[in-house]
């Protein structure tokens, strides 16, 4: 068999060519703006490496942090969420708890609809599926109306115990779409049929925030593959590490949320069962999240539920929930070109917005003006300039000037100090995350073995892993 693999990252994309266990691989820069032109750059350069055409191809796999980097940054799309009369503030009020109950500083982060967007409708079904009031089915067209105004370009229809009753929902959805046959609609009947109401509502939420990113590229995608000539099946990568089909994807797209995160994991499963490692912790780094995950007995932990987007220290209630299965992983927005800057206090923070590929860390010399992971790792000696991945030539002076002009001299610190500084808030940002992790998960880290991948895993690892107390790498 002759099968492709790719994955697209927040900064580089990677494509390997498998025939009959002879691999050819490349690297290029993501294309954030129209990702599909980025891919198939790197497919073209596979396929002429290996001297493969694409009628050649049996089998084609996707995985992409696409969802995953536009939840974080909050990057998705102009969302309208349509409830039952009086649940508008169910994303607010989440679990009416406080998360860490002796920090008068903590903050919850703000749902991805603001509540401005989050319209009600009225009708009322009961948790059997008894309808208890009828659909106002008068009041759609003025939301049709308000959605025209508010120029909205998705839409998550979201109503008390639609797992149990969809009718509403659908009828809604009809009437929408009959009027705006163009728009995205997810419904949460369809995206998380589950009980309980605010991790079905943010999921579904979170299904129409990134569908008209994640449609349009996949889309694309898949139409100009067959285009020049791929005639394969396509798959792509779920976030509990198994294949769905493109039709599923575009409808589906939360469950692409951990699709690249998910394939390490597997990856790293794999490596630890043929080498006889009963515990391990996988540690995956790109350019614009890290991600870790427990390993035990040659299998990744699974979970029914995960949180995307912590913002207080990685504390489990700081994020917002998704309700899908996944591989159970902890990911923060810490890569290599997550941004470095001083905050009002003149302290260093560094991620989670990244400079991505576009214009990427300065040293790339496309056009970035402020420091990142990248350009101190750079500075520290850790990167060989002449050798960098993907044909990217790095300006090592560039590097050196960003950090001493905006983080080394507010600290008062030269610029190897300053990347050291740098350097080691990324490490223990992900090291902190790691420890949160296996509390909740009621595990040990001192005894485990580390599997790092990923573009800048390898660079961090030992570091991290000396943070955290881990054995073996």
């Amino acid at each position: 068999m002759i099968r492709i693999a790719s994955d697209i990252g927040g900064t580089f994309t990677d494509v390997v060519l498998d025939r009959d266990g002879q691999l050819t691989s490349v690297k290029v820069l993501s294309t954030p703006s129209a990702p599909e032109i980025g891919l198939l750059e790197g497919v073209h350069l596979v396929l002429r490496e290996a001297r493969v055409e694409p009628a050649q191809i049996e089998q084609f796999i996707h995985g992409t942090t696409l969802a995953t980097n536009a939840l974080i940054e909050r990057r998705g799309a102009h969302t309208v969420q349509i409830t039952t009369a009086g649940f508008r503030d169910v994303l607010e009020m989440a679990h009416e708890n406080r998360f860490d109950q002796y920090d008068l500083s903590m903050d919850r982060a703000p749902p991805l609809v603001p509540r401005h967007l989050r319209w009600e409708v009225t009708e009322r079904v009961a948790a059997d599926g008894r309808v208890l009031l009828p659909l106002d089915e008068a009041s759609a067209d003025g939301l049709v109306t308000r959605l025209r105004m508010e120029r909205v370009e998705s839409v998550a229809i979201t109503l008390l115990h639609a797992y149990a009753n969809p009718h509403h929902e659908r009828r809604l959805a009809d009437l929408i779409g009959a009027a705006l046959p163009n728009l995205p609609i997810s419904l949460s009947s369809s995206v998380s049929p589950e009980i309980r109401e605010y991790e079905r509502f943010a999921t579904t939420c979170a299904n129409a925030y990134v569908q008209p990113l994640m449609a349009g590229y996949l889309s694309a995608l898949s139409l100009e593959l067959r285009r020049q000539g791929f005639g394969c099946a396509f798959f792509l990568v779920t976030s509990g590490g198994d294949l769905t089909d493109l039709a599923t994807a575009v409808a589906y797209p939360v469950r692409l949320v951990e699709s690249g995160p998910a394939g390490g994991a597997v990856l790293a499963a794999q490596i630890a069962a043929a080498a006889g490692l009963a515990e391990v912790l996988a540690f995956d780094m790109g350019g614009t999240t890290a991600k870790l995950c427990l390993i035990d007995h040659g299998k990744p932990q699974t979970t029914r539920s995960f949180e995307v987007g912590r913002v207080h220290h990685n504390m489990k209630g700081s994020g917002f929930p998704i309700r899908i299965p996944a591989i159970e992983l902890v990911e923060i927005g810490a890569g290599g070109g997550s941004i470095a800057k001083l905050d009002t206090l003149g302290r260093l923070l560094v991620g989670p917005q990244s400079a991505g590929s576009v214009p990427g860390p300065v040293c790339y010399a496309r056009g970035g003006d402020r420091p990142t992971v990248t350009d101190a790792d750079l500075v520290l000696g850790k990167i060989d300039p002449g050798r960098f991945s993907g044909g990217v030539g790095l300006d090592v002076a560039a590097a050196r000037h960003a950090i001493t002009e905006q983080i080394g001299k507010g600290l008062g610190l030269d610029a190897d100090r300053a990347a050291f500084a740098l350097s080691e808030i990324v490490d223990e940002n992900m090291a902190s995350a790691a420890r949160v992790h296996a509390i909740e998960s009621g595990k040990e880290l001192g005894a485990r073995t580390m599997i790092a991948f990923g573009g800048a895993a390898p660079i961090h690892a030992a570091r991290v892993a000396r943070k955290l107390g881990v054995c073996g790498s």
